[in-house]
């Protein structure tokens, strides 16, 4: 079937075909949660390239991230940019809620923006820490780190806002103040200095051999070929979780009383949400 969205054709297949099973969650539905978020969703994709990860059997089938913006219609609007080996890149943009619609329709379930815009290509807007528990360390081990970085980047004079991954994670994002002229770096020294305060519970190295019961606090997203879940995007997991703006308090209850569940929101809980806080992340937009 065809469907005109802000006055453009958009062709949408197989909408009953179920992406997430446990949830018996539609591609209907995930177009209908796009098309719903998109007025607070759009302003965080606004002139940003995307990476998307496609899930066309389902969140229990062959999925991937794609990078090339492959037929897309007429009206879509791609950013080109030449690569490390002089070919052309083609990247998906979201710069309205036809394209959302026709990226859904495509099973592009996750949205991964650049930090940057392409006004201004590889200058990042703001800084990332991406939180990644090794087990035995889980997402209560993560809210605790996220504490400490945040009291971290205080002392720096910065602020920082936390969203959920939408996976076992958190993300703590530092607003456009931040020293953005040597933007990786500077994201290894605090994670660095995160690790020196806490070695029992901290990691800033990649290798996997001394991750295990830590947190990993992944500096390397500030290199700008890196790409960050959007806030508000769907994650393809078992079930339909979103990485999900959060309030510093609901971060502060988890680790406090050993509950992780007020960090865990899925597609389901996000409306009320919105409506309770509005867009938590307004200032990162």
């Amino acid at each position: 079937m065809h469907v005109v969205v802000d006055g453009r054709e958009v062709q949408l297949t197989n909408l009953d075909k179920v992406l997430w099973p446990k949830a018996s969650f539609t591609k209907r539905q995930l177009i209908e949660y796009y098309v719903e978020l998109a007025p607070i969703l759009l302003p965080h994709l606004e002139a940003r390239p995307l990476t998307v990860r496609r899930f066309p059997d389902g969140v229990d089938g062959v999925s991937w991230h794609q990078n090339e913006c492959r037929r897309q219609p007429e009206w879509f609007p791609v950013f080109e940019t030449p690569g490390r080996d002089g070919r052309l890149l083609r990247f998906c943009m979201a710069d309205s809620e036809a394209a959302l619609v026709w990226l859904a329709n495509q099973a592009a379930i996750e949205l991964h923006p650049f930090s940057w815009r392409i006004d201004a290509p590889r200058v990042p807007t703001q800084l990332v820490f991406d939180l990644d528990p090794g087990p035995p360390a889980d997402l209560l081990t993560t809210a605790e780190v996220a504490i400490a970085l945040r009291e971290v980047l205080e002392e720096l004079g910065l602020g920082a806002f936390v969203k959920s991954s939408g996976s076992l994670g958190l993300h703590v994002h530092v607003p456009p103040e931040a020293p953005l002229d040597a933007p990786k770096e500077f994201a290894r020294d605090v994670a660095q200095a995160l690790a020196a305060r806490r070695p029992a519970d901290v990691v800033a190295e990649m290798r996997k051999e001394v991750r295990a019961g830590k947190v990993y606090v992944d500096w390397l997203q500030n290199d700008p070929t890196r790409q960050t879940v959007a806030p508000y995007s769907l994650r393809g997991l078992p079930w339909p979780t979103v990485a999900a703006p959060l309030r510093w308090d609901e971060v502060e209850e988890a680790a406090a009383t050993g509950s992780a569940a007020r960090l865990v929101v899925t597609a389901a809980d996000i409306r009320s949400r919105i409506d309770r806080y509005g867009d938590l992340f307004a200032a990162l937009r």
